[in-house]
């Protein structure tokens, strides 16, 4: 992958590769796990000395938006875009070294505990104890933790600093609760940590650990954004589909003005998400300074135009599109938990909004002609 062109097909085939493997899992089933991780795609963004393809995050982007465009089950994005990019944010040692290849061949389920309401931050915090260091903490909403085979859990020593505490989630002193949503199409749970005991080579320190959870708050943004442009984008196609062939008075209803206007502004919704996207994959790929800016742009934006655009679809689809065997419920729910996911799009635009607050709390006056 040395230029653009070879980025650009490289890309075409993954995400060709990820349709078809998709099509063909049943509607109500994740897709084979064997299937998945031997693909390759557990293991993009790992180093080719762990049994990885040595990519990129644009790479992963790729599938995450695949699976949204299938609105797929499985830990897939749980594990690519949060858990193994954890790992890799830490030391290097024998125990994270197995666990990484473990999770890139997969034969390990690792789920980066990082609760669905929170912003880069970490409600766990690890002290010393007679036996070894000591977990406490709890955070809801955690993406694919009921069937995790290790948690992955940020968490703060007594000095500040932050680490990765790798868990094993039957161990005493550690629970986890399913955590029921109306998305059927994914599951969450509650994590909690009363003092559970955890062994000290399973505390791994972070390189930098405040950049370190901020990365991955932002990367746990841009991929529920890359999902929300995938559905939003198989709601369109499934659309004008069904507009052009579906006949009202005697006529394709895709040939009515209002239909047409309604498809039109979905594509133009869709292409700004793409725009949105495709800049926050960038930046967060490159560590850009900016990064938290392009990342709240995409996940403010894409995700609240993939609620509209999947009601716009229900809307065009008439009695149709109501039914529980159209299909489209499940990406309207999809759509609706997307976003609120990660921070919902108020959030983010208090997060946009602080660039333009002086450092001591005044607003800016505006520009523009004095009154006399």
């Amino acid at each position: 992958m040395t230029g653009t062109l070879d980025l650009t097909e490289f890309h075409d085939e993954l995400r060709t590769v990820a349709r078809n493997v998709l099509a063909a899992a049943d509607r109500d089933s994740a897709p084979s796990w064997t299937r998945v991780s031997t693909s390759g795609w557990l293991g993009l963004e790992v180093d080719e000395e762990f049994d990885g393809a040595g990519a990129g995050f644009a790479e992963t982007a790729v599938v995450l938006r695949e699976y949204g465009r299938a609105a797929a089950r499985g830990p897939l994005p749980a594990v690519a875009a949060l858990a193994v990019p954890a790992l890799g944010l830490v030391d290097p040692g024998s125990v994270r070294d197995r666990l990484l290849r473990e999770a890139v061949a997969g034969a390990t389920v690792p789920v980066l505990v990082l609760g669905g309401e929170t912003l880069g931050v970490t409600p766990f915090r690890l002290d010393s104890g007679v036996e070894g260091p000591v977990l406490h903490g709890e955070t809801s909403f955690v993406l694919d933790a009921p069937g995790a085979d290790r948690l992955l859990v940020p968490a703060t020593r007594s000095d500040g600093t932050v680490v990765l505490v790798d868990v094993d989630p039957g161990a005493g002193g550690v629970e986890v609760t399913d955590q029921p949503v109306l998305d059927a199409t994914r599951s969450f749970g509650r994590v909690v940590a009363e003092g559970a005991v955890v062994a000290a080579d399973t505390v791994h320190a972070f390189r930098d650990g405040a950049s370190a959870l901020r990365h991955l708050a932002d990367r746990a943004a841009v991929a529920v954004a890359c999902d929300s442009l995938g559905l939003a984008e198989a709601m369109l196609d499934t659309t004008v589909a069904y507009v052009g062939v579906r006949e009202q008075f005697g006529r394709r209803i895709g040939s009515f003005q209002a239909v047409k206007h309604a498809c039109a502004d979905m594509l133009v919704s869709i292409s700004v998400s793409r725009r949105l996207v495709a800049a926050a994959v960038r930046n967060v790929a490159e560590g850009a300074p900016d990064a938290a800016v392009s990342v709240s742009m995409a996940k403010s934006h894409v995700c609240a135009a993939a609620v509209d655009i999947a009601g716009k679809a229900m809307q065009l689809h008439g009695g149709m599109g109501y039914t529980w065997e159209s299909g489209i419920h499940v990406y309207l729910k999809r759509a609706t938990l997307n976003r609120s996911l990660f921070g919902s799009p108020a959030e983010h635009r208090r997060r946009l909004a602080q660039r333009y607050v002086s450092p001591a709390g005044v607003r800016p006056r505006a520009c523009g002609p004095r009154r006399s």
